[in-house]
């Protein structure tokens, strides 16, 4: 038997509800020559027998012997897989029928490049929506968002085996639910990471989803996968503080309590950034996606802030980063979060005042 070009990964645990229609997904792409590993990690429902049910030859089942979690599932599949790229693929994300063989396809052609991520559209309760990424990208871009957040959805991800089986391990199961985010600095080692700009996945939104289950362990492992990567530039006190703010307001989205905090997210992130661009030496067209992509990150963070009444226009405004315009939201947007922000200041003076918005 020859090898596939293509070994997809995909650990499962009572993914009976969706696995099908993932596996079905598989089914139609363009690009034929694949196989899937599946990892079931000791499912209580039907699972395994509906995996080793299933009618395709190119879909192979590993049965655990006990309960390990997704990571230890994971670094199983990827010991047994026969490709020459493994594509990572959760038990609930749907594969668009172009995605293994563009993915294929670029990175036949880029050979500086290790990892290929893809974009993804969101599906919750069988509509389609974009996810909130970069629109346009570039290595480089890439390169930079892994200093201050996760850019990539796993279930986009395309790599070279040779590389993802020099890491050792694969995947490190202290950073549960982080643990991509992680292996994308990880695998800088072999090569560059780059991501397609087209839709290539659906990425599944629901109740029982691991992201929203365990968002907690999630955003600490974030936080370590960051304070590890900035300790060498910052130092591991800096770093750690640093990470936790970045993981808090920009990844996660939560407000800044207070213009102190805004004033060091902002100056961390302008100290990050002079870094990388230094570092990297970025052409004109990374620099300027660059500058706007962080640009329009900034402006999320002030309109929560603004939105919640924590800070002013003004300190928004203050504590940006340097070269930085307002991205996305442009200045009438900011006023408009900061009167409501205003008006919930009056509101927490005024107990029986309410505000909307």
């Amino acid at each position: 038997m020859t090898d596939p070009v293509v070994s997809v990964v995909m650990p499962s645990y009572n993914g009976v509800a969706f696995i099908g229609e993932t596996l079905e997904s598989l089914a139609r792409q363009t690009l034929r020559d694949w196989e899937a590993i599946v990892i079931d990690d000791c499912s209580t429902d039907d699972t395994r027998a509906l995996v080793k049910a299933w009618p395709d030859s190119r879909v192979r089942l590993i049965e655990r012997g006990e309960n390990g979690g997704p990571v230890l599932a994971r670094n199983s599949g990827i010991a047994a897989v026969r490709g020459r790229y493994i594509a990572g693929l959760d038990q609930d994300d749907l594969c668009l029928p172009d995605r293994l063989a563009r993915q294929v396809a670029y990175l036949e052609a880029h050979a500086d490049v290790v990892l290929v991520g893809a974009q993804a559209e969101q599906l919750r309760e069988g509509k389609v929506s974009a996810m909130q990424y970069a629109p346009h990208s570039t290595p480089d871009l890439i390169a930079w968002l892994t200093w201050i957040e996760n850019p990539i959805v796993w279930s986009t991800v395309m790599m070279r085996t040779d590389a993802a089986r020099a890491l050792d391990p694969f995947s490190r199961p202290a950073l549960v639910y982080a643990e991509d985010f992680d292996l994308y600095h990880r695998i800088t080692r072999f090569g560059r990471v780059a991501r397609l700009d087209e839709p290539l996945v659906l990425y599944r939104q629901h109740a029982g989803g691991v992201s929203k289950r365990f968002i907690s362990t999630m955003q600490a492992s974030a936080t370590q996968v960051l304070a590890q990567a900035h300790a060498a530039l910052l130092g591991e006190d800096e770093a750690a503080a640093l990470a936790t703010l970045l993981v808090r307001h920009n990844m996660g989205g939560e407000p800044v309590p207070d213009r102190a905090t805004l004033m060091r997210l902002g100056n961390g992130i302008a100290t990050l950034q002079a870094a990388f661009i230094a570092q990297a030496r970025p052409d004109a067209e990374s620099s300027k996606l660059i500058r706007w992509e962080t640009a329009r990150r900034w402006a999320r963070i002030g309109r929560a802030g603004l939105r919640s009444g924590a800070v002013s226009l003004g300190d928004v405004i203050a504590a940006r980063p340097p070269h930085l315009g307002l991205g996305y939201a442009g200045i009438e947007t900011l006023l408009w979060c900061g009167a409501i922000g205003a008006v919930r200041r009056w509101q927490a003076r005024d107990p029986s005042a309410s505000v909307t918005g």
